[in-house]
């Protein structure tokens, strides 16, 4: 049996339309089921999402949902997703992408170790690394 690790993003609402972008920027393959088909007659949560997950051509596997009305919504820059890797042309895509209604807090360009670089907090509030590896 094998295993994964992935980063699984929390919301406060907003968790479908955050899939959605990271769809079309990652593309791939995205299900989304929410509160309400596995049976919550909330009308708060409903249609909020109790869990999505993308899984991507690349191999990445990016899964979220929403706070549950109770749970605490607690956003913050403990944990970021990091993207990383040689396949430049594809890195660069995905960082203009997410770059769209960002916070850039260090640019995409070439640091001191060699490496293509860059750090942003995206318009739901998730940060990502971007690291376009030197070529060797």
């Amino acid at each position: 049996m094998t295993s994964r690790l992935n980063p699984y993003l929390t919301f406060d609402g907003n968790a479908r339309e955050a899939m959605e972008t990271y769809q079309s920027i990652f593309g791939g393959q995205l299900r989304v089921s929410t509160f309400g088909e596995f049976g919550s007659p909330d009308p708060q949560i409903k249609d909020k999402v109790m869990h999505a997950m993308l899984e991507t051509p690349q191999g990445y596997t990016l899964m979220a949902s929403d706070t549950a009305p109770g749970m605490p919504f607690t956003p913050g820059n403990a944990n970021t997703v990091s993207l990383s890797g040689d396949d430049g042309d594809d890195l660069r895509d995905f960082w203009t992408k997410l770059a769209d209604g960002a916070t850039v807090s260090v640019p995409l360009e070439k640091q001191m170790w060699g490496d293509e670089f860059g750090q942003l907090i995206d318009k739901f509030g998730v940060p990502w690394m971007v690291n376009i590896s030197a070529a060797q």
